[in-house]
């Protein structure tokens, strides 16, 4: 279980999260959504310890995220961030491999090897494994983070934005992974997502937030519709509810 009590951060005289308190428990995927600037990739990445909060305390499976050591904390929690740049030219297999670095230290065993085969192999990356990840398109270096973030093994698993940059198609493909990773691996992923539809039909839950507060917490059900997108987005849509769930029209008036 993942808590975040009383968390507030601030950038000057601009705060970004106010006192925001969430429990996230086991299984499936929390969408965070919201309008930019809302707190979302914040909110996530000080989950992540990738940011200090000023105020306030985040826990996972109890254990404080600000003071647990960072290979015992990397065993439980994994973080995707949106910029997802490689400094050093690696191929997708010596990428993936980096996942198992909390494990092994850099000192690859036999079940850190079996970790990368699998990984490889569940996001259908073997025909390029030896490839640079520089010379991959935008889809398929999205796969190759997600692998390693995969390779890491942890029981939860953070994603910020991670259809940033993709086309249509390879958004649809990293959404069905995102799914795949929850219902047939167990993991639990928190994920920040700025097209509610793809929200409503992969999240099992749904975060909203705005100025830095939460503002709604439900199911896809309980947060897609018209009153709430109004209130998320300060936008007016027609919802309409098909066989996978609700679906909003957000592109469908015109002022």
């Amino acid at each position: 279980m993942i808590e975040v009590s009383g968390v507030t951060k601030r950038y000057g005289d601009a705060t970004v999260l106010d006192n925001v308190s969430l429990t996230l428990h086991r299984g499936g995927v929390t969408a965070l959504v919201g309008a930019n600037g809302a707190g979302k990739s914040t909110l996530l990445s000080i989950i992540g310890r990738l940011l200090t909060p000023e105020a306030g305390r985040v826990s996972v499976d109890g254990l404080d995220v600000a003071t647990t050591p960072s290979t015992e904390l990397a065993r439980r929690l994994s973080i995707l961030r949106q910029e997802n740049t490689v400094a050093v030219r690696l191929t997708v297999r010596e990428l993936v491999e980096f996942g198992r670095f909390p494990h092994s230290g850099g000192r690859l065993t036999a079940n850190d090897r079996d970790h990368v085969e699998r990984a490889i192999d569940y996001l259908q990356l073997r025909p390029f494994e030896h490839r640079p990840v520089d010379q991959l398109s935008g889809g398929q270096r999205q796969r190759v983070f997600i692998a390693m973030v995969l390779c890491q093994d942890t029981d939860y698993v953070l994603l910020d934005e991670p259809l940033n940059n993709l086309d249509m198609r390879h958004a649809v493909q990293t959404m069905h992974l995102v799914r795949r990773l929850a219902t047939d691996l167990g993991k639990t992923l928190v994920v920040v997502l700025h097209d509610i539809n793809f929200a409503a039909h992969h999240a099992d839950r749904i975060v909203a937030m705005k100025d830095g507060r939460i503002l709604a917490d439900g199911t896809p059900s309980e947060i897609v519709t018209p009153a709430q997108i109004q209130a998320i987005f300060d936008l007016e849509v027609d919802v309409h509810h098909l066989d996978a769930g609700p679906f909003a029209a957000y592109f469908a008036r015109r002022d």
